[in-house]
């Protein structure tokens, strides 16, 4: 018999957790550079549509799936299919998905390393170890492995304390910290000389770009990506939400809080790099393009700290610890969706499983460092640009055409009685049947073209 599933014990504890998945470095490393490199205000509209008109629907297909089968990815989809063919593609989905998550842990350990290494960084340069200083900030193979390992068993540490003793309560802690870092830096870098031109570029659109194609078709990307969506993070989360629980206001809730974060990210990254320019740091190339994100992140911020002296300081080590904690509230979803396979179907042991699975996962992420040039970008691209849009197309394809209608509904009733008269309902069913695939399929196409 499967160990007992955990439960999240309210309703503040499910969005942190939720939003904590969602909100990683996509929305305060992706999203200001993708808007500052696509129009910036016009980028910010249209994704705040995109963000509602497509991500919030695929949000919800995970968990109300989720919260239905009270299972993993894997038992869900076979729960909620109609025939055995249906069963067999759901139970290929809900694998595909496990291995997805986990390939995305394994580089997303890497790059969170980085942040953690950056954000001592601070500490060594005040104590003037200029050599220690520089090992932490400059790219190399013991570095990598080192603080791969020390985030992993962060990761791990919190995983192995199940729903309520792990994730819900670190999640608790660490997304209302991160909140309160972002917003005191929002509001330092708004008093720096250059940010006012950042802030209009950021918020004054120019409405001739609002209907570029590629302009909106990355505008969905990035909303989609930035939920954390296709991979069963959300609906492993959703599997553990009490029946009582009104499963559209949760989500509408998770929904904001992103898309909140992402917006008071831009509102931080994208005046900083005016800043930076006004202070003669480089931010464009020689093409007179915005320069790479993970070039802005770890070489013109570091600059622009640089030039602030002792302030700059206490600014880099709030800003990487933020980054950090970005990274982690999203990495213990993703490991929670292999360990909840492992602790339903195989009976394993909630610690167990997680150290296990921990390791295997660790052990790839060291493939990838060992042979970085070579793997690292090949493992990103295998996962964002073909598995996750696959995926998030497949869960919708269950949620809208496999799965009983009556069934959907009478799950959204648990929480919501009157959800049938609700708009929620009279708009969702076609909506996750016809628009959110055809979105899905065109971000697909975009980022294999690109």
């Amino acid at each position: 018999m499967s160990a007992p599933r955990g439960e999240f014990s309210s309703k503040f504890g499910f969005i942190m957790a939720a939003a904590g998945s969602a909100v990683g470095l996509g929305n305060i490393w992706g999203f200001p550079t993708q808007a500052a490199s696509n129009g910036g205000a016009a980028f910010l509209l249209i994704y705040l549509i995109m963000a509602f008109c497509l991500a919030y629907p695929a949000l919800m297909a995970e968990l109300i799936i989720g919260r239905h089968a009270k299972a993993n990815s894997v038992n869900a989809l076979r729960m909620i299919s109609r025939n055995n063919v249906t069963r067999h593609i759901g139970a290929a989905t809900g694998f595909t998905g496990i291995a997805t998550a986990s390939l995305i842990l394994s580089f997303y350990a890497i790059v969170a390393g980085w942040m953690v290494a950056y954000s001592l960084a601070p500490a060594t340069e005040l104590a003037g170890m200029t050599k220690a200083t520089a090992w932490l900030t400059d790219f190399g193979v013991t570095r990598n492995l080192l603080f791969v390992g020390f985030f992993m068993i962060l990761t791990v540490a919190i995983i192995c304390g199940g729903v309520k003793d792990g994730i819900e309560k670190w999640s608790a802690r660490l997304m209302p910290s991160l909140l309160v870092i972002l917003l005191l830096l929002v509001v330092y870098v708004l008093t720096l000389d250059g940010a006012g031109e950042g802030v209009k570029a950021y918020l004054v659109p120019d409405f001739k770009r609002v209907t570029d194609p590629n302009l909106i078709v990355s505008a969905m990307g990035q909303a989609f990506f930035s939920m954390s969506l296709g991979v069963g993070t959300m609906l492993i989360y959703g599997s553990y939400v009490s029946d009582r629980g009104n499963l559209v206001s949760l989500g509408r809730s998770v929904t904001l809080v992103d898309i909140g974060i992402a917006v008071m990210a831009g509102l931080l990254i994208i005046p900083a790099m005016y800043v930076a320019q006004a202070n003669g740091v480089q931010i464009y190339d020689a093409a007179g393009n915005l320069i790479a994100e993970d070039t802005l992140i770890f070489a013109v911020l570091p600059a622009l700290f640089d030039t602030m002296g002792g302030a700059g300081l206490i600014a880099s080590f709030a800003f990487f610890i933020l980054m950090t904690i970005a990274a982690l509230t999203s990495s213990i979803s993703m490991l929670e969706v292999p360990v909840a396979y492992a602790v339903e179907n195989h009976q394993m042991e909630r610690k167990r499983a997680t150290y296990l699975i921990g390791g295997i996962i660790t052990l790839v992420s060291v493939i990838l460092v060992l042979n970085f040039g070579t793997l690292f970008g090949l493992a990103v691209a295998v996962a964002t640009r073909y598995s996750q849009p696959m995926l998030g197309l497949m869960l919708c394809i269950f949620a809208g055409w496999i799965w009983q209608r009556n069934s959907v509904l009478q799950e959204l009733k648990n929480g919501f009685e009157n959800a049938e008269h609700g708009w929620f309902w009279k708009i969702w069913p076609a909506y996750i049947r016809y628009v959110c695939p055809a979105a899905i399929l065109t971000i697909f196409i975009q980022k294999i073209i690109s």
